[in-house]
């Protein structure tokens, strides 16, 4: 990706050397809810499950007390600070092309805040590991991201390239963008009527959602110019990389499709795919 020499965000925090001066509680939440509307954005059907991974991570959103943060060394490397200064870079261009995308919907788009972390991290969710992987709190509308994530998306799951990170970044935007829309309320409401696997099967059509948002956005960013030759690849790779499918078989030798979250790596590729080419949130349905 054509990154360098560009706006970075101002809207990161660099936590990096810090540690929660807390236990451990988990990560990622969820915030189960369908909305059926008229048409336009409306017509969105959305359901919230914000980590970047299923069954990785336990979590409530609960309003956890906030605790202090303590001093845990230096953790930064060159390497480490170029991809700081990657993400931010993504960090803008989604500011960017969303303001302008959710404008032409009628909507004015705050843009979240970027937590990059090292290994544990304090959100307003609970305390997170880097184990959660990537995840959006809703509560303090931040995204939380540990560096570390890039070697496994490369190392662990074979989707290597920095476009797989940017995909990891879009995709938790995208629960942003989900949530900027306020319907939290009525995923609540549907969360305390559902059946589990009735919230999974919804969590898979919201988390697929968020997936055709990340492709919305790399479709608006490949128009400005800003994508090489292999990124989409990139993408793609990780998008089915990261399936529900694809991780209980490496985790476990077999999966438990009622237990899916997230999504099957051909429906992670076949969404973004669907954002990508075409770039309009009416086609976003992911409930049909």
């Amino acid at each position: 990706m054509k990154w360098k020499n560009r706006r970075r965000s101002s809207n990161v925090e660099d936590r990096r050397g810090q540690s929660p001066a807390g236990g451990y509680r988990g990560g990622g939440i969820g915030i189960p809810g369908v909305l059926m509307g008229g048409g336009g954005i409306g017509a969105l059907l959305i359901y919230l499950l914000f980590s970047f991974f299923g069954g990785r991570s336990s979590g409530s959103f609960d309003g956890a007390n906030v605790i202090d943060q303590t001093t845990n060394g230096t953790y930064e490397t060159a390497e480490e600070d170029e991809l700081f200064d990657y993400v931010s870079v993504i960090l803008a261009d989604t500011e960017d092309i969303w303001t302008d995308v959710l404008a032409d919907y009628g909507y004015t788009y705050e843009a979240p805040k970027l937590v990059v972390y090292n290994e544990m991290v304090q959100s307003a969710c609970g305390v997170s590991g880097a184990s959660t992987g990537p995840f959006y709190c809703p509560a303090d509308e931040k995204l939380y991201i540990d560096l570390s994530f890039y070697d496994e998306l490369r190392d662990q799951f074979q989707a290597p390239g920095d476009f797989a990170m940017a995909y990891v970044v879009a995709h938790e935007v995208g629960h942003h963008v989900q949530n900027q829309l306020g319907l939290a309320d009525q995923f609540q409401r549907a969360q305390s009527q559902a059946s589990q696997e009735q919230a999974n099967a919804m969590s898979v059509q919201f988390e697929l959602q968020a997936d055709y948002l990340a492709g919305v956005w790399a479709h608006y960013a490949e128009g400005m110019g800003y994508l090489e030759e292999g990124d989409y690849e990139e993408a793609i790779t990780a998008a089915g990389a990261v399936g529900d499918d694809r991780i209980q078989m490496q985790a476990q030798g077999y999966v438990v499709p009622e237990s899916f979250t997230h999504g099957t790596a051909k429906q992670r590729m076949y969404w973004f795919e669907k954002g990508f080419q075409s770039g309009r949130l009416e086609e976003g349905n992911t409930f049909e």
